[in-house]
């Protein structure tokens, strides 16, 4: 048994697949539409296999405001490496994105550091 995909519900859905694509390398579908539910979504597709679902509806705009809630935290990406966790870390902090955990090792015994992506989604990077 495997997780499938994990659903993200974005304002600005192209920005957020073009994020997933360049730093993650995943590869995405054609747009999805329907207009009769004014709905829109991608999956973006990744070596593992797991797919991200990026989903857009115009009456889906109240963002969750806090990082200690209810429900999924992050998102979490296994680079294979302490310097890949380092590269990617320091690329994504010169492009602008906010890096809220800087690398480390954690009480369990991965090294990470944590980003937040386009609309603010909690991102672990694991080696």
């Amino acid at each position: 048994m495997n997780i499938a995909h994990i659903a993200i519900w974005t304002k600005n859905i192209e920005a957020m697949k073009d994020f997933y694509i360049r730093y993650f390398n995943g590869e995405s579908n054609e747009k999805y539409i329907n207009p009769i539910k004014q709905f829109e979504s991608y999956f973006i597709s990744f070596e593992s296999g797991t797919k991200l679902e990026l989903m857009r509806k115009q009456s889906v705009d109240k963002p969750l405001d806090t990082e200690e809630r209810l429900g999924i935290t992050h998102i979490a990406f296994k680079l294979g490496s302490k310097e890949a966790v380092l590269s990617l870390t320091e690329i994504l902090r010169t492009d602008g994105y906010k890096i809220v955990g800087e690398p480390r090792t954690s009480g369990d015994g991965y090294f990470e550091s944590v980003v937040l992506d386009v609309e603010g989604n909690r991102i672990e990077l694991l080696a």
